[in-house]
């Protein structure tokens, strides 16, 4: 029997498919994070809302702690439970639990497995190709569009390192 690529036909058309059916994925970083997962909106044809269903495992945490400036996230329990970091707080989330972090919420959230069992979840987000992604434990700010990362300490000022002098457009018409 073959092993599907995605649950799109021969037509191009996306067809149901058993959730199992989505491959597999898993990622570790550390003795703290790491998750397994099936990206079922990408195996189902979708690249405009992101839905993935994840399995965390005793002791883990999903990421480090973060918020979107653009992209809507949600998180509905579907079996165990696990405690979900919202910025100062915790919540302990069980089966039939459900949660939203609004774009541009200025919140870090993750969520770790406090249990001696597994916690299954469907993750559903947008996939906003120009979003900004904030840490607030580490201070990064990644910038989705470009793919790259950033210190948020390493600010600068609008008119840092501009020349407001006459001189400044003189140099400027030399170039041209």
């Amino acid at each position: 029997m073959s092993v599907k690529m995605s649950a799109l036909n021969a037509d191009g058309i996306s067809e149901p498919f058993a959730a199992e059916t989505a491959p597999l994925e898993a990622f570790s970083h550390g003795e703290r994070f790491g998750s397994s997962f099936r990206h079922l909106s990408s195996f189902g044809g979708g690249d405009h809302v992101g839905v993935a269903l994840e399995q965390l495992a005793p002791g883990k945490e999903t990421n480090p702690s973060h918020y979107h400036m653009l992209e809507e996230e949600h998180a509905y329990i579907l079996e165990g439970a696990l405690t979900l970091k919202l910025g100062a707080r915790n919540y302990v989330m069980k089966a039939g639990d459900y949660v939203c972090f609004p774009a541009g919420q200025k919140v870090g959230h993750s969520m770790f497995n406090h249990t001696d069992a597994p916690c299954r979840y469907l993750i559903i987000g947008e996939r906003n190709p120009n979003d900004v992604i904030v840490y607030p434990e580490s201070g990064r700010v990644s910038v989705r569009l470009t793919g790259e990362g950033y210190s948020k300490s390493a600010t600068m000022d609008y008119w840092e390192g501009i020349d407001a002098s006459a001189a400044g457009v003189q140099a400027g018409r030399a170039q041209e």
